[in-house]
């Protein structure tokens, strides 16, 4: 839900959620994959190519209608949480016609192991009215859910949340261009100029390859960990990201 959650701040529709597209990595976290199919949209805005995998596809894009992209992604993990929870998926047919007219019947059955709070999620999420599905925060707030304290984070926002520039990490980026010969040609204020906005580029690069090999090391979320420290100093939603320069950290 994070991870959804996070790619729809930032204006983008996965459209092809399934479990075979969430990895874990070396702490367990998932890491959500393969955006072969996903597409940018702006506020409001409704798409209208039919995607992904037929199994997890939700009704209204089998349907041929324009769809917003979060809804759509949302169905996609209902039917991922229909997979994990009872070992099979709920709309199922070698006849690709018969199943796209079970999903749109909504023509699914829920086995009797299954416990009541997580049928009710399900149902609630495989509603063919995307209108009426719930979203993320009453997915969030549901019983079912509420069972676990995952760790979750909002994510950072490029251009609107502060991204942490580590100094510790700052010289030895220098120090890695000129054991490699290779001269980065800025200062250190364009140095964290470059990582805060995010630009993909050989410094940026060398900065989170140094921070995921630091926390590899040390089994630490540095990233993390200073995330949370910004956040009560409340030090995000800054306005202009461009002027910030080492000092002002």
């Amino acid at each position: 839900m994070s991870g959804v959650d996070y790619i729809h701040k930032v204006k983008i529709c996965h459209r092809d959620l399934k479990p075979e597209n969430l990895l874990l990595d070396d702490h367990n976290n998932i890491k959500i994959v393969d955006f072969g199919l996903s597409n940018v949209y702006k506020e409001n805005e409704t798409l209208k190519t039919a995607c992904g995998s037929p199994c997890y596809a939700a009704p209204e894009m089998i349907a041929g209608k324009k769809y917003h992209g979060l809804n759509s992604d949302i169905w996609s993990c209902g039917i991922i949480l229909y997979a994990m929870t009872c070992g099979y998926l709920p709309f199922e047919d070698p006849n690709t016609s018969k199943l796209y007219k079970k999903i749109l019947n909504c023509d699914f059955l829920i086995p009797g192991f299954i416990s009541k709070p997580s049928k009710d999620l399900i149902k609630k999420i495989l509603n063919t009215d995307p209108k009426v599905r719930v979203d993320i925060e009453q997915i969030r707030a549901h019983e079912w859910y509420l069972q676990a304290k995952p760790a979750e984070m909002e994510g950072i926002v490029i251009g609107k949340d502060r991204v942490p520039v580590l100094e510790e990490f700052l010289g030895k980026i220098n120090d890695c261009f000129q054991t490699s010969g290779i001269s980065p040609n800025c200062d250190l204020n364009q140095t964290v100029t470059y990582i805060q906005n995010n630009k993909h580029n050989q410094i940026t690069s060398t900065y989170y390859l140094l921070l995921k090999k630091k926390q590899r090391e040390t089994g630490k979320d540095y990233l993390f960990e200073q995330v949370m420290r910004d956040k009560k100093r409340n030090l995000y939603s800054t306005s202009n990201l461009n002027n910030m320069t080492l000092n002002t950290l």
